[in-house]
């Protein structure tokens, strides 16, 4: 892990981190369809041009700071600079705007059926509105989101290790989780990431106990 910004990166590590500390509004499940995940749900004029999305209720990012329509305003607008499905939802959008602390509104000029799977199925994560104010080319570094986990930055050595703890304020939907929809409850109270770049020595870590889990083995030592 060297970069904590998945916009920034594309790599799937740092895709991973943002999983672990922070929230999307919309979540694939299992079929690859998009489900409310931050957001309660949403309206679609009968025109298909203006979008209003509502967040649940009770989210908080980890510093205590709410999270409002106008933080998931700031996180699409930095998403939309970079990520395919933003650029092109930009090219089409006439306003975008924070109606109150949970509603806010996307108004396009022509239908844009792809809209909930680009929140969900992309890089959009949602940060705290001075963080997503950060220009979409330069990388963030603050780790603070609203996921089920924190990063434990003293923790973290790139090449090395990387460290986070539970949220015990984080508010997981109340149903079962699928792919990345659905309640996201955090079983562990902490989990630590080992970055065991020699294959043979991590699956000998394995086989002795000193790791649980073991992302990337090679097929000819399984």
């Amino acid at each position: 892990l060297t970069s904590l910004d998945p916009l920034w990166s594309n790599t799937l590590i740092s895709l991973n981190h943002a999983y672990m500390v922070c929230d999307q509004l919309y979540g694939l499940d299992a079929g690859l369809i998009p489900r409310p995940q931050m957001a309660e749900g949403h309206t679609l004029s009968a025109d298909q041009l203006t979008w209003t999305f509502t967040l649940r209720e009770g989210l908080a990012f980890h510093d205590g700071e709410k999270v409002l329509a106008k933080a998931a305003v700031a996180s699409i607008n930095r998403w939309s600079k970079r990520d395919a499905f933003g650029k092109r939802m930009a090219a089409q959008m006439v306003e975008m705007k924070a109606l109150d602390d949970r509603r806010f509104e996307i108004r396009l000029n022509k239908p844009f059926s792809h809209l909930l799977y680009g929140l969900g199925g992309t890089f959009c994560f949602i940060y705290p509105e001075r963080v997503a104010n950060t220009d979409a080319f330069t990388a963030i570094t603050d780790p603070i989101g609203s996921g089920p986990y924190r990063f434990v930055r003293d923790e973290w050595v790139a090449g090395a290790s990387a460290g986070y703890v539970r949220n015990d304020k984080y508010i997981p939907r109340q149903e079962p989780a699928a792919f990345w929809s659905g309640g996201k409850v955090a079983h562990f109270d902490k989990v630590d990431w080992r970055i065991l770049p020699d294959a043979a020595t991590a699956a000998a870590a394995l086989q002795k106990g000193e790791v649980d889990w073991l992302e990337r083995p090679l097929l000819d030592l399984l």
